[in-house]
């Protein structure tokens, strides 16, 4: 039998955890700020990305974490005029204002590993094209 009664459910939760815990490793132990870091930078990578890119992105998320993905989504103003690894760094860091201090570069760096090791190496390569190419530095070399 399943924990929720429904595989889907079972399936996204189990993924999540897999995700948090990668972050956990990176940046301590504190699940709750795991899943702060993960949607703070998914919010302002989401920002950044064309509505169009964003939706294929965003259709290899676990379902549960394509929720927060999504979480105050505007697609009018995508994508953002966030230029440099400067302002993406900061634009992640005001969201993780009312946290315990966590590097927010460190976070972007954590949650772009996550992210590299689980979505296809196709989609990883658009997104990359897609950022400005001093934002995608911060992204692992996708290996093939």
């Amino acid at each position: 039998m399943t924990a929720t009664g429904l595989d889907v459910f079972d399936k996204t939760l189990q993924s999540t955890h897999i995700w948090l815990d990668e972050i956990i490793s990176d940046l301590g132990p504190d699940k709750r700020i795991a899943w702060r870091v993960l949607g703070a930078v998914l919010n302002v990578l989401r920002d950044r990305l064309s509505a169009d890119l964003s939706a294929h992105f965003a259709a290899q998320l676990p379902l549960l974490v394509r929720g927060l993905y999504y979480d105050q989504y505007e697609p009018s103003r995508q994508p953002s005029q966030v230029d440099t690894p400067e302002q993406f760094i900061a634009a992640v860091a005001r969201l993780l204002d009312n946290t315990r201090p966590v590097d927010p570069k460190d976070a972007v760096v954590s949650v772009f590993g996550v992210l590299s090791r689980h979505l296809s190496e196709g989609l990883l390569v658009n997104i990359r094209q897609a950022l400005p190419s001093r934002i995608a530095a911060l992204w692992p070399e996708v290996v093939g």
